[in-house]
């Protein structure tokens, strides 16, 4: 609903005579808060029925966040803006401890993301770590019971819902590559409705928009839905796309890590060359690991 106010906001500080309504809808990913998402189709569940509400033009725009946007839309669908991006990477969240480095042996961290759950147990085996689900303040009021003596977050979640006190650690993309799309919104419409893109055009952020395709074309090119355990980032430095990229088993026995970089102008061809990169360290037998269970 955040993300929602944010995009009404933006567009009637651009078009101040329009008239935007808020529709909530609640998906089958809200209703699933008792079983990791991969077990039930991943965080796809977050897209179903706000896509479905478009095609039927009951709204005429769904406000997503982009690391839950799946590798293909349903036909009639786009998304033509990406709004600049929030801190991307993922955050340590803890009332005792202060970075990941200083959790001690045997301590217990939530986190629901498989991607996160790999780098965890890859790079500090000694950690506990056990499955986490349901909205921030669920999240949160688990950790402040005891349940957990820490819990990874994203950045970006934390800093709109203005509880950025709560974030002990930004942990660094070195130590914890981001989700792809992380921390970017997306504002889907139908793909023949003009003026509602029209008006949206204002929105875009470029380069935003550009690292965030790089992003899934790493996705896209492995054949990932948003459930499996891939990272990737992009950064921009001049002319110049840096893309570096994960696939890992959520055990954390492997993790494969590659990078790139390429002309800005063309930020598909960077995925695509990152992902094949990954393929050759044998990321297609972990990700068919993963999607046998």
């Amino acid at each position: 609903m955040w993300q929602a106010v944010f995009v009404r906001d933006a567009l009637m500080r651009e078009h101040p005579d329009l008239n935007v309504e808020l529709v909530g809808i609640t998906t089958e990913g809200d209703r699933t808060l008792d079983v990791p998402l991969a077990s039930k189709g991943g965080k796809g569940l977050f897209l179903k029925e706000l896509e479905q509400a478009l095609l039927e033009h009951r709204i005429d725009l769904a406000v997503h966040s982009m690391k839950d946007v799946t590798v293909t839309e349903p036909e009639g669908l786009h998304i033509p803006v990406i709004c600049e991006r929030e801190n991307p990477c993922d955050a340590l969240v803890s009332p005792r401890y202060a970075d990941l480095q200083n959790l001690p042996a045997g301590a217990v961290v939530g986190t629901c993301s498989l991607r996160r759950q790999a780098v965890l147990r890859h790079r500090f085996p000694d950690l506990e770590v056990e499955n986490l689900r349901g909205n921030v303040n669920r999240r949160l009021a688990r950790l402040d019971a005891g349940d957990f003596d820490a819990i990874i977050l994203a950045a970006a979640g934390l800093v709109r819902l203005q509880m950025q006190e709560r974030i002990r650690q930004v942990i660094a993309p070195e130590v914890m590559l981001p989700a792809v799309g992380q921390g970017a919104v997306g504002v889907q419409c139908r793909l023949d409705d003009d003026e509602t893109t029209r008006l949206l055009s204002p929105l875009d952020h470029e380069s935003t928009h550009r690292r965030v395709r790089a992003e899934r074309a790493v996705n896209a090119e492995l054949g990932g839905g948003c459930h499996v355990p891939i990272g990737a980032y992009a950064e921009i430095q001049g002319e110049q796309l840096r893309l570096r990229g994960l696939v890992g088993r959520p055990d954390g026995s492997e993790v494969l890590f590659a990078s790139t970089e390429g002309q800005l102008s063309d930020p598909e061809a960077i995925g695509c060359a990152l992902a094949e990169d990954l393929l050759s360290q044998g990321a297609q037998t972990i990700l068919q690991s993963v999607a046998d269970g």
